[in-house]
């Protein structure tokens, strides 16, 4: 897995398999790029920094807590 972020255009790229592009849909904020055969290979997460920012938060409020004495 390969992952680009582009910070002028604010999209993170997600490379999940190699493959040639054959057709891609737009699911809410994310463009799916897919093969002929119907693999997903690369993913467009519009509004990279925003679904980073979140995924950060979302990771550190998941970690559990670890007391020592």
């Amino acid at each position: 897995m390969k992952m680009k972020y582009d910070r002028e255009e604010d999209i993170l790229m997600v490379e999940t398999a190699s493959g040639k592009i054959d057709h891609a849909e737009e699911m809410g904020p994310v463009i799916v790029h897919f093969t002929k055969a119907g693999k997903p290979v690369l993913l467009e997460i519009l509004d990279g920094s925003e679904f980073l920012s979140l995924a950060t938060k979302t990771s550190i409020k998941a970690q559990p807590l670890e007391l020592h004495d």
